[in-house]
């Protein structure tokens, strides 16, 4: 039987390795005003491996700075702190899914897909006047939910992407079908567990679907920045299809069209650069 219940995805999200503390702590200062940046930069610096790629990332042409940053709190001084959280918080989530537990799913193809996402979310939240660093997270984490169940229940997910090639359709119309549920409500049990801020949580859970609350915010944001990746086919998957765009959710952003030709062309400029680094 491969229908599974939210019991069963719980347990499976339980089972998930810890993410890095710094990660953690970082995630939740999101909503906290009285951040010691010295001692956070000072954490970062003590995890080697997240450190030297988040100094890569703010050296690379996602910033395009004048002069190279060489430590954490440099980066800090330049990038601004919100920036730099979420550089760390991008790289220390990603290292943290294993992808020999599911040989046949392509995580480098996912990640790309995430981070197109994340870059042209954070464009078009530049265009709107809303919270870039939200925005960048949640574009990064809005399929969350797919790796839980490629690395918890791999036989399933196997079905299921067997069953979206045999009916060429949406991922999330063979989950709903083989499974019972899909990556959306995977991805906010995750968030919730994960203690990740409302906004991230609801852009995971939304972005399919922005609620009437959720127009011209974040998660409508992620609802367009994930169409027009898979439009302009960055990720290079070709199994994908470009969802449709929530007609409420394109008239609520009222984005003119000099802006979306700003959204691509800067998110196409920086997408390889950023691949690059994260998936290092």
């Amino acid at each position: 039987m491969s229908k599974l219940v939210l019991a069963d995805i719980v347990k499976g999200i339980r089972d998930l390795p810890s993410l890095p503390i710094i990660v953690v702590e970082l995630l939740n200062s999101f909503e906290q005003s009285d951040i010691s940046i010295g001692a956070m930069a000072y954490k970062v610096s003590q995890d080697q491996a997240l450190s030297a790629k988040t100094l890569r990332l703010a050296n690379s042409s996602f910033y395009g700075l004048q002069r190279k940053v060489t430590t954490i709190q440099q980066a800090i001084t330049v990038l601004g702190f919100d920036s730099v959280r979420t550089l760390i918080t991008a790289a220390g989530v990603i290292g943290n899914f294993s992808e020999e537990q599911h040989p046949s799913f392509d995580f480098t193809n996912f990640w790309r897909h995430a981070i197109g996402t994340a870059l042209c979310a954070k464009e078009l939240a530049r265009a709107l006047n809303l919270n870039q660093d939200y925005a960048f997270i949640s574009g990064l984490l809005h399929d969350i939910g797919v790796l839980v169940l490629v690395t918890r229940f791999p036989e399933q997910y196997s079905k299921v992407m067997s069953y979206r090639d045999r009916h060429d359709c949406d991922r999330i119309e063979a989950e709903r079908a083989v499974l019972g549920l899909d990556h959306t409500v995977v991805g906010r049990a995750l968030a919730e567990y994960w203690k990740f801020p409302l906004v991230i949580q609801k852009s995971i859970a939304n972005h399919h679907a922005p609620e009437n609350q959720d127009l011209n915010d974040i998660p409508s944001v992620i609802h367009v920045a994930n169409a027009i990746v898979y439009a302009l086919d960055l990720d290079g998957a070709d199994t994908a299809l470009v969802p449709v765009i929530d007609e409420r959710v394109w008239n609520s952003l009222n984005i003119g069209a000099a802006a979306m030709r700003s959204v691509f062309r800067e998110t196409e400029s920086k997408f390889e650069d950023a691949c690059q680094i994260l998936l290092q």
